[in-house]
């Protein structure tokens, strides 16, 4: 559960913009000093594909709206919405991501964004989800749904964080794996958590090294082939660049004018 909750008395939502609704928090949870979740309010009519991401504004001390994107963590038909976010030292919102408390507004446009969806991926048994930071969250997203889990024979999702306390949502990953999938499908959950400066019974290097010198196939007991593996990717800009480049020489490509590929990324940061 998250930290904090919403008072009874706190008033609803009440401003709307021509792109943007304004919307209010609900819960707030520190799962590290810089890593944190935070529910909000959700309109009705709000409606997204699972794995796209939204543009949420904050106002700042000037009374300038800042907006940065984040991906949606929540199911797409639960009747909130949840985001991770990682706090930046020096940045713009982070200061007030981090001062947000239960019933503060939070402005969110009215539009999804992103191309981290299943209908960019041709068919096939496996599905990779690659995460580094935050970028965990439209993954959790994706396996609340039930089309994976009756697309796919095995589900693989590869988390890559800096320490151990990083791992978030371990919890409702094996909730998700216990719960969902024998009510939606056939399809097993394969959870590959990735620790980079400290031990711990996890694997120790970087995503694309442990893929070229086979641990990570070798850890999820799935072949990371074009011909059965679909590849989903998202993370910070070098992740995504490193990955970009080591998928296509396995022979994997992105979609094409319509035409489903074989890995998919998303590419906000």
């Amino acid at each position: 559960m998250l930290n904090a909750r919403l008072p009874e008395a706190a008033s609803p939502p009440t401003a709307t913009g021509t792109k943007w609704r304004e919307e209010r928090v609900l819960d707030y949870r520190y799962w590290t000093p810089r890593l944190v979740s935070f529910r909000i309010t959700r309109d009705p009519g709000f409606r997204f594909v699972p794995g796209r991401y939204a543009r949420l504004g904050l106002v700042g001390a000037d009374g300038e709206v800042i907006w940065r994107p984040f991906s949606m963590v929540s199911g797409a038909q639960d009747d909130f919405l949840e985001f991770l976010a990682v706090l930046v030292e020096g940045g713009q919102f982070s200061p007030l991501l981090a001062a947000l408390k239960a019933g503060d507004p939070v402005l969110i446009e009215k539009a999804e964004f992103g191309f981290l969806t299943l209908d960019q991926l041709a068919p096939g048994d496996n599905l990779w989800m690659f995460a580094s930071g935050s970028g965990l969250g439209p993954f959790l997203s994706i396996l609340r749904e039930p089309a994976p889990w009756r697309t796919f024979r095995h589900l693989v999702l590869v988390h890559s964080v800096r320490y151990l306390d990083d791992l978030a949502y371990r919890a409702d990953i094996e909730e998700i794996r216990d719960t969902v999938a024998g009510i939606e499908g056939n399809a097993d959950l394969r959870y590959v958590p990735v620790v980079t400066r400290e031990s711990g019974g996890t694997l120790s290097a970087r995503i694309p090294q442990l893929i070229e010198d086979g641990r990570l196939e070798s850890a999820a007991d799935i072949k990371l082939d074009v011909a059965t593996s679909r590849a989903m990717v998202c993370g910070n800009p070098d992740l995504t660049q490193e990955m970009r480049k080591l998928l296509a020489v396995r022979g994997f490509a992105t979609s094409r004018r319509g035409v489903p590929g074989q890995m998919a990324f998303e590419k906000y940061w």
